[in-house]
């Protein structure tokens, strides 16, 4: 019996998890550093700390379904400890080809047939609710309450309404003063606490359900809100539907299902929110069998310059047209780039995706590119799919690529739904996806790794709107979370003050350095390059170092970060590191030492460099490329100057 009780005892210790006392419980992380105690009485109620600081006290979650509320005066049927330690080989590995994913876990199991899990890492804490009805269910309301035992800066993105694209840029509002009247923000939020440690808020495994969004509560804390299930659809232009009438719940699903992961980053060095794979690890696995066809990489972009290449090799009439399309090929194969994008224009009209823009003849440029090595991306409104959704067929037949598909604006439950359907039809005719005019990731990514990335971030496409004092937080936020087509590559650079950018000359505030560093500290699947072929043709030696960064790493170290300020990040493909720098506008100039400690010992490395010139603080176009050797342990000056960066291939 003594054996018996001592082995009990000993599961509950290994798990990170000692009951206080009935109604109590503690988890802790692997390490012992972050815990998450959870209170039971008239609500569930959780509070986390790391290294014994309270960081966030009282929170409660609560499930409202039509005609019971789950999580209200909960009645503790039993409760199952466990520990994980695995690796996982992610099938886009964005950040690292193996990850590892070790936790402890706290399942609490109640009367009225449904759960709620904690799991807790090394770097945070997750939790969701879990069902087991017979009957489907209509979800009313879903309460994720936190609460601050000290005045917080949160940096977050606040839309007018549900509809939004998440571009808006970055505000940044003291918790105390964030009032229930004022706008909401999407998905990730990242808290500063004002002492050492950061929270990052985000999802994970959304699936038939909307985007959680937060509003401030006037009193400290954050509570969530989420778009209603839409019933009816009026006409709204060529690519989007009003929403007429909608439900008086936010999802009608399943009664015996997982709901979404609700998560917390919590850190006490920046670096790690930059190396975290929180939403990977909590996502579902991939459901598809075969994934050798899904081929992330670079890819040219026509829109943003406007398809007008010129110059003495140009001889044609330059627009989106056949011969101006080939010439994009043509670029691309030069370079190793392996797929060029038609934007809007390819075909007839945004409704017909059948018959192409006879000045464009889609299937000859089919042809012509696999002559090439390079492959077509086609762009479509979400509407149009809808609307043709056999055409993931006849895309295949075509030899197409992939899909860009634009303009969704929304993350109620339909549309979560909706891009789903678009994953699972895409991949059953071996074509990947690029979600724009989207939400941020929350895990359907790796269910279906034939989604190569989302735009749902400031890109470069709001020209002068897209600064690097917002940017400087997407890897920290946005690209914190998952793939990011913010669609960089500008060779046209300016300061701030002397901006002036349109197409078919478009420009991109930043200097050239802090351009080519996009490529390597932006994580997408499908990485663009945004910029003209004859500016790219101008500027050969930064093209090279541009088409060679990779769209899938080995490892990722992240070396100087400071939200909001500054981040330099090294990246390993193979026996390659690149590293990438980049800043905001506040300092008139940085100078900053790393180590090359990563860098095998006993071997001699070239590095080529691209760093901000003597006069990029004024000119941003001026940039010093060069060429040195470097070992293991050797200390390298980094100069950034405002709205600069820095980039360099180690081989």
């Amino acid at each position: 019996m003594r054996k018996s009780i001592l082995l009990v005892f000993a599961i509950c210790f290994s798990a990170g998890i000692a009951s206080i006392n009935a109604q109590n419980y503690e988890l802790k992380s692997p390490n012992g550093e972050i815990k998450v105690a959870v209170k039971l009485s008239d609500k569930i109620y959780y509070s986390i700390s790391y290294e014994n600081e309270e960081l966030l006290n009282d929170n409660y979650l609560k499930l409202d379904l039509k005609g019971e509320s789950l999580g209200a005066n909960p009645k503790l049927a039993n409760q199952k400890r466990s520990s994980v330690n695995e690796n996982l080989k992610p099938i886009v590995p964005l950040k690292y080809s193996t990850v590892k994913n070790q936790y402890h876990s706290l399942l609490l199991n109640f009367k009225g047939n449904y759960s709620v899990e904690f799991r807790a890492f090394d770097d945070g804490i997750a939790y969701r609710f879990i069902t087991n009805k017979k009957m489907e269910v209509e979800v009313l309301n879903e309460d994720f309450a936190i609460n601050f035992p000290g005045n917080y800066l949160a940096h977050v993105q606040q839309p007018g309404g549900f509809k939004t694209a998440y571009e808006e840029p970055y505000t940044h509002v003291q918790t105390s003063e964030w009032k229930p009247a004022d706008k909401m923000s999407t998905l990730p939020i990242l808290i500063d606490t004002k002492k050492q440690y950061k929270i990052l808020i985000s999802e994970s495994d959304l699936s038939d359900y909307p985007c959680m969004f937060l509003k401030g509560t006037g009193s400290n804390g954050m509570h969530s809100t989420f778009p209603k299930t839409p019933l009816e659809f009026g006409e709204d232009g060529d690519r989007s539907l009003k929403i007429l009438k909608e439900a008086d719940y936010i999802a009608k699903t399943s009664g015996a299902r997982n709901y979404p992961w609700r998560y917390f980053v919590i850190t006490k060095d920046d670096r790690q929110i930059i190396e975290n794979t929180m939403t990977y690890k909590l996502a579902s696995k991939s459901v598809l069998q075969n994934t050798a066809w899904i081929k992330p990489g670079q890819v040219s972009w026509e829109w943003w310059n406007d398809a007008s290449p010129y110059g003495p090799d140009v001889n044609f009439v330059s627009g989106y047209n056949l011969d101006t399309y080939k010439y994009y090929i043509d670029f691309a194969s030069k370079f190793g780039i392996p797929y060029i994008i038609m934007d809007e224009g390819w075909a007839k009209t945004v409704f017909d995706p059948y018959t192409p823009n006879p000045k464009v003849d889609v299937h000859e440029l089919i042809r012509y590119g696999k002559e090439k090595n390079v492959g077509i991306v086609l762009w479509l409104t979400w509407l149009c799919v809808e609307n043709n959704f056999e055409l993931f067929k006849t895309f295949q037949e075509w030899g197409v690529k992939g899909l860009k598909i634009d303009f969704m604006d929304r993350s109620d439950q339909w549309m979560v739904n909706y891009y789903e359907r678009v994953a699972k039809e895409a991949a059953k005719y071996e074509l990947f996806v690029d979600f724009h005019g989207s939400f941020k990731p929350a895990g359907l990514e790796y269910k279906y790794p034939n989604i190569l990335s989302y735009e749902g971030i400031r890109g470069m496409e709001q020209m002068g709107g897209a600064t690097p004092d917002n940017s400087i937080y997407f890897p920290f936020m946005r690209n914190a979370v998952g793939p990011a087509d913010y669609t960089p590559g500008a060779m046209i650079s300016m300061q701030p003050e002397v901006y002036c950018g349109n197409r078919p000359n478009s420009a991109s505030i930043g200097t050239r350095a802090y351009q080519l560093s996009l490529f390597v500290i932006l994580e997408s699947g499908l990485q663009m390059l945004a910029d003209n072929p004859t500016l790219y043709y101008r500027n050969e030696d930064c093209t090279k170092f541009i088409t060679q960064v990779p769209t899938t790493w080995d490892e990722t170290k992240a070396l100087v970060a400071e939200a909001g300020e500054i981040a330099i990040v090294a990246k390993r493909k193979g026996d390659k590191w690149f590293i990438g720098g980049m800043t905001n506008n506040k300092e008139k100039e940085r100078n900053i030492e790393i180590s090359l400690d990563f860098l095998n010992q006993g071997k001699s490395y070239e590095m080529t460099s691209f760093e901000d010139g003597i006069n990029a603080g004024r000119q941003a176009m001026d940039y010093r490329r060069k060429e040195s050797q470097v070992r293991n342990g050797d200390k390298i000056q980094i100069k950034m100057v405002r709205n600069g960066g820095f980039a360099a291939v180690i081989e």
